[in-house]
């Protein structure tokens, strides 16, 4: 690699803007530790004139971020578009074909396209990094990939999406409900300002899920349909009776092997407030991994922001210019497993179950007679009444109970006549 550094960015998002500047005052910096210089020869964004927070040259600008590949022949590209497919896609496919190395946070584009853009990677001998696209700042990826290299790692789970943690947390401290803590976050810059669709249905930690797994298990990024769930119907209700149950509400990001098979899922949990998990709040992600010898790993840190994202950025780029060609999914493609799905079916959580009710006698044990009727026994039961309207809450814990059992639970309290609304089901972290 040449003593000078040719780096291209695409994309000037929040995340894009704040990297190129940080590659500007950092550039002496990243020169004293790896002995490279770097020159930013091109930028590319769907605007050259919009305002940003830190200004850009705009004699470097392109408005076709292909043309940096062919006309400037940079050393490395760092892709902060966030598609998962289209000119996120084309961009690093070009740029890894033409022997360029590639930087990127996309967690969509390596969660759905990553066993095929490793493999160009490992044909052409050069880097795709992706430490930002999982847990923001945090070092998981390097982590799993070489510090825990040597363990066997059965299980990765934790809270993998500032915004929606930001959101839950604030619901507790500010007795706010959620819509007014979704402004409050988007006001911040820790939710998107038009569609935070992707945050708050799970799709964003799940992507990270994906990722994680094909790090963790030595697999290739799996491909099948699996539980997720994300917070939109989580009430400030649930969440102060969870404080009076000594619970939290997160939304977490499980990983497993479970009988040889692999289990990905996404979905609102209730967690202890003593456990370690239940005290990581604001936009704070932390990620647990589980393996021998080396037993429980936990990594914690910001995971939303352009900040801690550049961060994991610059890492990248400073272990490709100290020389290290490694491959993208940690072992080479051609030796990632392919593992078979876990039944969701078989998937065991004790249940907490929300129910609006008309208050009348007998509502109760019709509710807790049909649970028996599909093997789900209670284990207790809150019962608030609120007699000027003639409504109650019932909130009923159950014991341990499967998956299949849990969705026929619901089914079978769609059309009764004493309940007001569909009951909010949440699932107990085992």
């Amino acid at each position: 690699m040449n003593r000078i550094i040719k780096i291209v960015v695409v994309g000037l998002g929040q995340v894009g803007n704040y990297l190129y500047n940080e590659l500007k005052i950092k550039a002496k910096d990243i020169e004293s530790k790896t002995g490279k210089k770097i020159k930013i020869v091109a930028i590319s964004a769907k605007s050259k004139n919009k305002k940003r927070k830190f200004k850009i040259d705009k004699k470097i600008f392109y408005s076709d971020p292909l043309k940096t590949i062919t006309e400037k022949n940079p050393d490395i590209v760092f892709e902060v578009i966030g598609q998962s497919d289209g000119i996120s896609k084309r961009i690093v496919e070009k740029a890894l074909k033409n022997k360029i190395h590639v930087i990127t946070p996309n967690k969509a584009l390596i969660a759905k396209h990553g066993n095929y853009l490793a493999k160009i990677a490992e044909e052409n001998n050069v880097n795709l990094e992706f430490e930002a696209s999982v847990a923001g700042g945090i070092p998981i990826l390097r982590t799993i990939k070489e510090s825990l290299a040597s363990n066997k790692i059965s299980k990765i789970y934790g809270i993998l999406n500032g915004t929606t943690n930001y959101i839950l947390s604030e619901m507790e401290n500010s007795n706010q409900n959620f819509s007014e803590v979704l402004k409050k976050a988007q006001n911040l810059g820790y939710a998107e300002p038009i569609n935070p669709k992707l945050d708050l249905n799970g799709s964003d930690a799940f992507a990270k899920v994906r990722i994680l797994s094909a790090l963790g298990f030595k697999s290739k990024i799996s491909k099948a349909k699996c539980l997720m769930e994300g917070i939109e119907k989580i009430e400030l209700k649930d969440i102060k009776i969870a404080n009076q149950l000594g619970l939290r509400i997160k939304l977490l990001g499980i990983s497993e092997i479970k009988n040889n098979h692999l289990f990905e899922t996404v979905h609102p949990c209730l967690v202890s407030k003593k456990s370690y998990i239940g005290n990581v709040n604001g936009v704070m992600n932390a990620v647990i991994t589980e393996g021998k010898p080396v037993g429980e790993s936990i990594l914690q840190g910001e995971g939303a922001g352009p900040g801690p994202t550049s961060s994991a950025l610059l890492s990248d780029l400073i272990s490709i210019l100290c020389g290290d060609v490694k491959n993208p999914l940690g072992v080479s493609v051609s030796k990632l497993r392919s593992l078979k799905q876990y039944n969701i079916n078989n998937y065991v959580n004790s249940l907490y179950l929300r129910f609006e009710v008309k208050d009348k006698p007998g509502v109760l044990s019709e509710i807790t007679n049909r649970l028996a009727k599909y093997n789900i026994s209670v284990k207790r039961i809150i019962q608030t009444p609120d007699k000027k309207n003639n409504k109650a809450t019932i909130v009923i814990i159950t014991h341990k109970t499967s998956e299949l059992n849990c969705k026929n639970c619901l089914s079978i309290f769609k059309n009764h006549k004493n309940i007001l609304k569909k009951p909010t089901l949440i699932r107990l972290l085992n």
